[in-house]
């Protein structure tokens, strides 16, 4: 079993940088795959950013590409998000997720753990 806990999130003008954690407990041992979802009220759960744990290869969606980082702390069993020159329409909530096998789709139901969310609000 694994948990994961995200922290970081918070209110920020358009331009400005969040830097979000997730936190990783239990049989973590078994991941080969962490990521970041994000969900706004009113639209689907979207896959963000991932990182392949072993090899540390990235995956972003389009509209994040130059302006999120994900990076991982081995050592902290942590996996980060740097997000700069936010913008209003990343304002949702962030979900970090984590998988045994390897996504290929990056859809919600390829994950088997998944934390709570840390709140995300850009303002113009």
């Amino acid at each position: 079993q694994v948990q994961l806990v995200e922290s970081g999130g918070g209110s920020v003008q358009a331009g400005g940088s969040l830097r979000l954690s997730c936190a990783a407990s239990g049989d973590t041992y078994s991941l080969n795959y962490i990521g970041w979802f994000r969900q706004a009220p009113g639209s689907e759960r979207e896959a963000v950013a991932g990182i392949y744990i072993d090899t540390q290869s990235t995956y972003y969606v389009d509209s994040v590409k130059g302006r999120f980082t994900i990076s991982q702390d081995s050592a902290k069993n942590t996996v980060y998000l740097q997000m700069n020159t936010l913008k209003p329409e990343d304002t949702a909530m962030y979900i970090c997720a984590a998988s045994v096998g390897l996504p290929i789709s990056h859809k919600h139901y390829e994950y088997n753990y998944w934390g709570q969310g840390t709140q995300v609000t850009v303002s113009s």
